[in-house]
């Protein structure tokens, strides 16, 4: 059965919290917690899609919760209850699938779940899969990709953002060593992380994704599921996962995101 966690150092809080939702989503497991701790030891031993939480819980913040939880799974899930409207911004900043206020009806929390970041109850693609909105994050069958060097996952985040089109070595360096002047030695060390995103493909069997040719390189899109083309083909589910975030971890990824804004008003009129 598919889980769902609240945590509230609040204890009445915690129990009309858990009814309510055992209310709403009465096909999932609801394990409720008033201390952080336990629900994160909770969540890296059991296969959580959402979390409900408030934040403020004295030793450990909400928002410090929903942080640590996703590190433990990208996907997850937050809808933060709580008595305080002012950290609405910083709910947003965490990725937060929904922002409720106390007392949280039935309804509302139905509500939430038809709006979730990432949908529950989504298979795991069997193929590459890329998240653009928010952070840049990379799965293989639901599971994270490593990569060895943070340069590498920065690469393979610009090919996608090239949407398939041939990168010469020059660009790409612009792109990751913005302050460094090309040389051998800037050549030298990009031929290394290539060669280090071209293992993390290939030690998955996946390393037909990557198209290398001489003095440039670019990704099969045909081989990726990613929430961006899905979007730029209208999609609905990735229009609606879109929350004005794209590649956060990257500056150069920016100025898309006026780009998606617009595309987005636009539909929303027509």
């Amino acid at each position: 059965m598919n889980h769902i966690i609240a945590a509230d150092d609040e204890k009445y809080a915690l129990l009309e919290l858990t009814e309510t939702l055992k209310e709403a989503c009465p096909d999932y497991e609801i394990d409720s917690f008033r201390k952080p701790a336990e629900a994160l030891e909770f969540a890296a031993r059991h296969p959580v899609e959402i979390a409900f939480l408030d934040i403020e819980m004295g030793v450990m913040s909400g928002l410090e919760l929903a942080r640590r939880l996703k590190n433990i799974n990208p996907r997850i899930n937050i809808i933060f209850v709580t008595g305080f409207s002012q950290y609405a911004l910083e709910a947003f900043n965490v990725e937060a699938s929904g922002y409720l206020l106390k007392l949280v009806t039935a309804e509302q929390i139905a509500k939430a779940m038809n709006s979730l970041r990432y949908p529950a109850e989504k298979k795991p693609s069997e193929g590459i899969e890329v998240l653009t909105f928010g952070n840049f994050e990379v799965f293989y069958k639901g599971q994270g990709i490593h990569f060895a060097r943070s340069k590498t996952k920065e690469l393979f985040a610009y090919l996608i953002y090239k949407k398939g089109a041939a990168c010469s070595l020059r660009e790409i360096g612009g792109i990751l060593y913005e302050d460094k002047e090309w040389s051998y030695s800037l050549q030298s060390q990009l031929q290394n992380v290539i060669s280090a995103m071209l293992k993390a493909f290939k030690d998955i069997g996946k390393g037909d994704i990557i198209l290398k040719k001489y003095n440039s390189i670019s990704v099969d899109i045909s081989k990726i599921d990613c929430d961006y083309y899905r979007f730029l083909k209208g999609d609905p589910e990735a229009v609606n996962s879109y929350g004005g975030e794209f590649m956060s971890n990257y500056s150069w990824a920016e100025f898309v995101i006026g780009y998606l804004d617009n595309k987005t008003m636009y539909r929303i009129d027509t």
